[in-house]
């Protein structure tokens, strides 16, 4: 494993202690104009997300109406009722982003994937780091606000359902992360910085509470606004 990917991941509780875990599971508050642009503004505005650790699941619930939770996988997404039967749902659900771009209205089911998709990424990260076929490159330091951070080039493999197949994390001193870019592949390849604080220790692991994304310029540099989604998260609960 890469040098700096070993130090994010023991910075954040450790590997040994990360697999000693199967789920995630956290309260979730969300904001920005992301779900207005989509025509989904509310749906996901409080909702409790859990994940898998072990493989690429996740779950939203309530999916809007408190009848509903949503049940992802990269090959399939569905929306299911509180007792598991089958409402509606979606093989091969990234396929049905083709042309899609920053401004194309979701459905239910389109929703249900991305926040599948970007839930698991970002609270299975950085243990990701160790997963196989996962490559990490360290690059150039970046310095933004006075302070300058280490740069971690991430490549996913196919297997793996994300944002998009390279994406950079930003280190401090610590081995936090505090921001992480990527495209947006199902909305038109959109550039994205996101911005991770707020960490607490649960469970003997370092997770960040507040997440803020905003429009990432070609050089690298970031727009302050608009605020394109917001993420607060209480409660991490790991079993």
């Amino acid at each position: 494993m890469d040098s700096l990917a070993n130090t994010i991941i023991e910075a954040h509780g450790g590997l040994e202690r990360w697999r000693t875990f199967r789920t995630l599971s956290a309260d979730l508050v969300q904001g920005g104009a992301l779900w207005q642009i989509k025509g989904k503004a509310g749906l996901l505005d409080r909702t409790t997300v859990t994940v898998a650790l072990d493989r690429e699941w996740a779950s939203h619930a309530p999916f809007g109406d408190p009848s509903r939770k949503t049940d992802f996988t990269p090959d399939r997404v569905a929306l299911l009722s509180v007792d598991g039967e089958i409402i509606e749902e979606l093989a091969s659900p990234r396929s049905s982003f083709a042309g899609h771009s920053l401004e194309t209205p979701w459905s239910d089911l389109q929703l249900a994937y991305f926040a599948g998709v970007a839930m698991w990424t970002y609270l299975n990260i950085p243990f990701l780091l160790a997963r196989p076929g996962v490559e990490a490159t360290e690059l150039d330091p970046w310095s933004e606000n006075g302070e300058t951070w280490r740069r971690l080039k991430v490549t996913f493999p196919a297997d793996i359902a994300t944002h998009s197949t390279q994406q950079t994390l930003y280190v401090d001193e610590a081995g936090l992360i505090r921001r992480h870019d990527y495209d947006v592949e199902i909305a038109g390849n959109t550039p994205g910085a996101h911005y991770v604080s707020g960490y607490r220790e649960y469970q003997g692991l370092h997770f960040p509470t507040r997440r803020r994304i905003f429009p990432r310029q070609p050089g690298g540099s970031s727009m302050r606004e608009p605020l394109v989604v917001s993420i607060d998260l209480d409660n991490i609960r790991l079993t």
